[in-house]
């Protein structure tokens, strides 16, 4: 896929579960994971969503005057890491904080990633990471289905060269089990 379209499982407007204050959340369509116990299996199948120009998008989100955060989710976004790595590089540049969701580890990202995905990390804020497991559910967890799945700040990570937990205030008792 080019980086002009995302197929999209659906939007959720408001959100308020994917990350602090209100938010746009995105699912993307599409998951090579498939985990036991995921909340999305509709969002499992590739290509079966709607299509959205990244232009579209931008404007959708531009839209809602009091969101100033947007989080990719899934489905796995980084199985469509050139559109979403457009769309968050407009978003960033408009202010928005950009957060994504996905079942790769930072390390797996940011060591073997395509080009893409690695473009896709680049841009983003807070990346939630690590598949969701079954067995290590925890509905207490703040902006996670499971206790192996860490919340983690972008940049400090990118420039540690190794995964450094988010301290933000906004995200801060994400890190509690």
């Amino acid at each position: 896929m080019d980086d002009a379209l995302i197929n999209a499982a659906g939007i959720m407007e408001d959100s308020i579960v994917d990350g602090p204050g209100l938010r746009t959340a995105i699912f993307a369509q599409g998951c090579p994971r498939r985990c036991e116990g995921c909340h999305n299996p509709q969002s499992h199948a590739f290509g079966t969503g709607t299509d959205w120009t990244v232009e579209d998008l931008f404007a959708h989100i531009r839209k809602n005057p009091i969101v100033r955060g947007v989080t990719f989710s899934g489905g796995e976004p980084f199985s469509q890491a050139a559109p979403f790595a457009r769309l968050a590089r407009m978003l960033k540049e408009a202010g928005y904080e950009v957060a994504a969701y996905t079942g790769y580890t930072f390390e797996e990202l940011a060591g073997s990633g395509s080009p893409a995905q690695k473009a896709l990390l680049e841009t983003l804020d807070i990346l939630i990471d690590g598949e969701f497991i079954l067995a290590q559910r925890n509905l207490d967890l703040r902006f996670r289905g499971s206790a192996n799945q860490r919340i983690l700040d972008v940049p400090r990570s990118l420039a540690a060269g190794k995964a450094v937990w988010c301290t933000a205030e906004r995200w801060v008792g994400a890190r509690e089990a």
